[in-house]
């Protein structure tokens, strides 16, 4: 039987987005249990309050929550259990001495099915202040505005 090709999304993480000004992107095999890419592939994993962490030269998701699969019984592993990332070495290393040197952190954007792997879009991010929010959602209204007064007129 063929491989399935393509992308596939399954959770998206907009609280990061509100959160932080997200620098630069990566993309990290995860390192999961049967049960666990089941309930994945049915749409049960949060990400809202997760993050990311490197120990021992290995990098780690956690509180990621991803929900017991309910025909797993004795199988299903704990819900928020820290999820290994697979990177190459040389890539974490780079990561480390970013997050060292900047003060920069590493969140879970999305996570999504790339021929039937699990892939999480990691995001190196600087946190928001509060008039930077505020600044975006002022910007994020007038552009809504603009767009309303446009599709008025017709143009």
């Amino acid at each position: 039987m063929p491989k399935a090709t393509g992308v596939k999304q399954v959770a998206f993480n907009k609280k990061a987005y509100h959160e932080y000004h997200i620098l630069e992107k990566f993309e990290a095999g995860v390192e999961l249990f049967g049960t666990e890419v089941k309930s994945i592939r049915q749409g049960n994993i949060n990400l809202k309050e997760s993050f990311c962490a490197i120990k021992d030269g290995e990098l780690f998701a956690r509180g990621m929550h991803i929900s017991p699969y309910e025909k797993g019984n004795i199988f299903n592993r704990d819900p928020v259990r820290p999820k290994r990332l697979l990177m190459h070495r040389r890539e974490i290393n780079r990561l480390y001495a970013r997050i060292k040197q900047d003060g920069l952190t590493l969140i879970p954007l999305s996570v999504y099915f790339k021929s039937s792997r699990v892939k999480l879009e990691l995001g190196l991010a600087r946190g928001k202040k509060l008039h930077d929010k505020r600044d975006d959602a002022a910007e994020k209204a007038s552009t809504r505005e603009m767009d309303r007064k446009m599709k008025e007129r017709g143009t």
